[in-house]
């Protein structure tokens, strides 16, 4: 399977750092150029300013863009491919669960990552390789750290832009026609959340920390407050039809296979 590394130029640091991981774990990938906010215009950041529930930062509308190219890469090669952010760390179980995954039909994204955050999935699940298993998942909000992407879905993703695009993410989570499922335990996670997860973090903090995000985001004008309002009646409306086919739970971790 194609693994697309997506990546800051002069990341150096994060960039040995996967090289050496994905070494150890016999796996081939690609460093693609991550798009930074040098890349983004006025004109572009103007556009896409007002898509989201609030403003989109510059770096938020580049980090964006990057896994858009990695959208574009999967259409381009029509295959499934493992998009990956420079600060994912990967189990062990990795190689295998790819391995089992090339064939898989029907399929528009699998999820490998896991952050702390619950998320709604099948009350039944498939066994697959690793002792693990893959379960529907249909309501996600845990990053974009590591996942299988299909052509498929890439199409879709890109499709859905009419809407306006938002964090890498919650453009992901909010694409309802995606097709996805999730990996339990999972087998990704990032370096930012060693510690949660009682994981050795194999870098430096300085190098663990998030590029892109903040705890210090703009909440924008009434405007803004009226499309977060908007949407959280949206979300809580497809949660209710949900309530029937899922459950609402965390998904388990195994810290060993890190």
């Amino acid at each position: 399977m194609d693994i697309l590394v997506i990546s800051l130029p002069n990341a150096k640091e994060r960039r040995d750092f996967q090289q050496n991981q994905l070494s150890k774990l016999g796996l081939e990938f690609e460093f693609l150029d991550a798009t930074s906010t040098s890349n983004i215009s006025k004109a572009i950041y103007k556009q896409h300013y007002h898509d989201w529930q609030r403003p989109l930062k510059e770096t938020e509308v580049a980090c964006y863009y990057s896994h858009r190219h990695a959208w574009d890469k999967v259409i381009q090669s029509n295959r499934p491919t493992l998009i990956l952010e420079d600060d994912a760390l990967l189990s062990k179980c990795v190689p295998e669960l790819l391995k089992d995954f090339t064939d898989k039909e029907n399929t528009d994204l699998i999820n490998l990552e896991n952050r702390a955050r619950k998320k709604f999935v099948s009350r039944s699940s498939e066994s697959i390789t690793c002792n693990s298993d893959l379960l529907r998942l249909y309501q996600d909000r845990t990053g974009a750290a590591g996942y299988v992407l299909w052509p498929s879905g890439a199409n879709k993703l890109i499709q859905y832009e009419e809407k306006g695009i938002a964090l890498a993410d919650a453009h992901i989570t909010a694409c309802n026609s995606l097709v996805s499922y999730q990996v339990e335990p999972s087998p990704i996670i990032q370096l930012d959340q060693c510690e949660y997860y009682n994981i050795n973090n194999p870098v430096n903090n300085a190098t663990s920390r998030s590029s892109v995000s903040s705890i210090k985001n703009p909440k924008g004008n009434w405007g803004f407050w009226a499309k977060r309002i908007y949407f959280q009646i949206k979300l809580g409306v497809r949660q209710l039809t949900l309530i029937t086919k899922s459950e609402r739970r965390y998904i388990n971790i195994n810290n060993k296979d890190f």
